[in-house]
């Protein structure tokens, strides 16, 4: 099953982004072809640009309050676990704590190394970090494996507590949907949402064997699903047939 995600608002649209180069930059670091390590310095700075567009820690650290509140007003239900939601609490209150103490927006303390930011001011540019560029990141390229990795570990750390904080919110908001089996009349789904609930993310399985790929388009009224396959011209092209697929809500 491939699993797709659309996301209702801005925020959290930026949540997945940054989860998206947090995972890529994770793959990335291991790896010891110096390839694999040039594209790493880049995850890290694409995560700089998008984490510094808005006040995200302070985002993030609302959310992460939010949370903390919404679960406490569990407390004495006997159908929920204490145990269970002292970890969780405890979980939100690490990681609202490493967010606080990080000092200013995400990698901020890296656009204070010189020789980084040569290579940030030449990465985007076709062709920029070629040795006749940046001689001294060509160097760097050609040191041991174990010394580019170390590096990476220095520079990505200052990235961990955004990071943690999060994969932990996403998650908890995977966990709030409950999927549901739905079908697609003729390739067409529409699907009404309750009122009284702000949804934020949509989360949809669908099968691969048959190549159909999910349109999908919301708002805070109603979800569209659109199935799209494609032709031998290469574009896509509406399925016209009866489809399904698996649908989950987070709330």
């Amino acid at each position: 099953m491939i699993l797709y995600e659309y996301p209702f608002n801005e925020r959290i649209r930026t949540y997945l982004r940054l989860e998206h180069l947090f995972r890529r930059l994770g793959e990335l670091m291991p790896r010891e072809h110096p390839l694999d390590h040039h594209f790493a310095i880049q995850t890290i700075f694409e995560i700089m640009d998008v984490a510094s567009r808005v006040d995200m820690r302070s985002d993030v650290l609302k959310d992460i309050e939010k949370h903390r509140q919404h679960l406490n007003s569990y407390r004495g239900n006997p159908a929920i676990s204490e145990h269970a939601l002292d970890e969780a609490i405890g979980q939100l209150e690490e990681r609202f704590a490493n967010l606080n103490a990080m000092n200013g927006k995400a990698g901020q303390s890296l656009t204070e190394n010189d020789w980084l930011m040569s290579i940030r001011s030449r990465i985007g540019i076709p062709g920029g970090t070629c040795e006749f560029d940046l001689p001294a990141y060509y160097d760097w390229q050609h040191r041991p494996c174990r010394e580019r990795q170390d590096d990476l570990q220095r520079w990505a750390g200052t990235l961990v507590p955004l990071a943690e904080a999060i994969m932990l919110l996403l998650k908890m908001l995977r966990d709030s949907g409950s999927p549901q089996k739905v079908v697609a009349p003729g390739g067409q789904f529409q699907q009404t949402l309750p009122q009284g609930r702000t949804f934020q993310l949509l989360r949809l399985r669908i099968d691969p064997g048959p190549g159909w790929v999910p349109e999908i388009s919301g708002n805070r009224l109603m979800v569209s699903v659109r199935l799209l396959t494609r032709g031998p011209d290469e574009r896509m092209h509406p399925v016209q047939e009866d489809g399904s697929f698996e649908l989950s809500l987070c709330a």
